[in-house]
């Protein structure tokens, strides 16, 4: 069995691969016993000063002590060498500090974390996305250790129906191999069948009951599209241009037009655009306005609030998580 490291980062564009890196470094620990010992540090705590100051900390846990920080790609490289670079250079006895970095464009973990994890005998582990163009042959590599064989032509079409995030097309391959039940040849004509709708139109789903004022389904769409590895920024993009086209739908129906000349310029199936309308028509046009400004709000607060820090609001500090679920919880408690 793995023995916990005094440290790790686990940082990368692969948004869904560092949140399971998350999930199998806690699962370790608690097999280990010491789940009473896992301390998640988030918001104020959750800056490099508050992690070196819950390492010089003492503490009544009885084995080892596993503290689980997110939010690494917003640390400053001075506040890292200033606070939790010396920190980490005397780690106590039976410690390990995990340190996420969910990193897109120039939002990376500072370089000074690389190399204190690296000088306190931890482990860097990149999880970097795929290029697109490449996808195809990752999948196939990935179907085959899998036992499924899918030739170019059916890897190609997986990738354009569910989409280019690698969590998802693992969770396709992976139900693809429970229903073979063995090793199998799987066709495009089977992935067509039997494959995900793309992630836009989950997350369409989601922005349409933010619009419904459904809490729980909008609850149980958001943590299936988090657990297929979608990105919250793409997601949050998705969700706030649907919200901007209910919008203009809602301020039509409010200036007088029918719903039936509405729904006649709607791309989707008719009972689906039925529904849709209905929920519209049953929601005022700055209930939606206000959404939109919520969703604008979450996007801010998971990239670190606003350049000006007397303008920041007060939950910038924390997990992109529940920022996320308390986004929604604002959103649809103003039906």
């Amino acid at each position: 069995m793995a023995e916990l490291k005094p440290a790790y980062l686990i940082h990368g564009d692969d948004h869904g691969a560092v949140a399971e890196r998350r999930a199998g470094l806690r699962a370790l620990a608690e097999r280990e016993g010491c789940s009473d010992g896992v301390e998640p540090l988030e918001g104020e705590s959750g800056t490099p000063e508050g992690v070196a100051g819950a390492l010089a900390a003492m503490t009544l846990t009885v084995g080892r002590r596993v503290i689980l920080v997110d939010g690494v790609e917003r640390w400053k490289q001075a506040e890292v060498e200033q606070s939790l670079a010396p920190a980490m250079a005397a780690m106590p006895p039976d410690t390990t500090v995990a340190l996420f970095a969910r990193e897109e464009g120039r939002t990376k973990a500072p370089t000074a974390v690389h190399e204190a994890v690296k000088r306190a005998g931890g482990q860097v582990v990149a999880q970097a996305t795929v290029k697109p163009w490449d996808l195809p042959k990752w999948t196939r590599a990935q179907a085959s250790r899998m036992s499924i064989e899918l030739d170019m032509a059916a890897a190609t079409a997986l990738v354009s129906q569910v989409g280019e995030r690698q969590q998802r097309l693992l969770r396709e391959l992976e139900k693809l191999a429970l229903e073979l039940d063995g090793p199998g040849r799987v066709s495009v004509e089977e992935i067509e069948a039997r494959a995900a709708h793309s992630a836009q139109y989950r997350a369409y789903t989601l922005a349409d009951a933010l619009v419904g004022g459904d809490p729980r389904e909008a609850t149980r769409a958001y943590i299936r599209l988090r657990e297929q590895g979608e990105r919250l920024s793409g997601l949050t993009y998705l969700m706030a241009s649907r919200l901007r086209d209910t919008l203009a739908i809602a301020l039509r129906l409010q200036a007088g037009e029918s719903a039936a000349e509405v729904r006649r310029g709607l791309r989707m199936p008719p009972r689906a655009a039925e529904r849709f309308i209905r929920d519209v028509a049953q929601t005022e046009p700055e209930r939606l306005r206000a959404a939109l400004g919520a969703l604008a709000d979450l996007e801010l607060d998971t990239r670190g609030g606003s350049p000006l820090p007397q303008a920041r609001s007060r939950m910038s500090g924390l997990d992109e998580e529940t920022l996320a679920l308390r986004a929604i919880e604002t959103i649809t408690a103003g039906s």
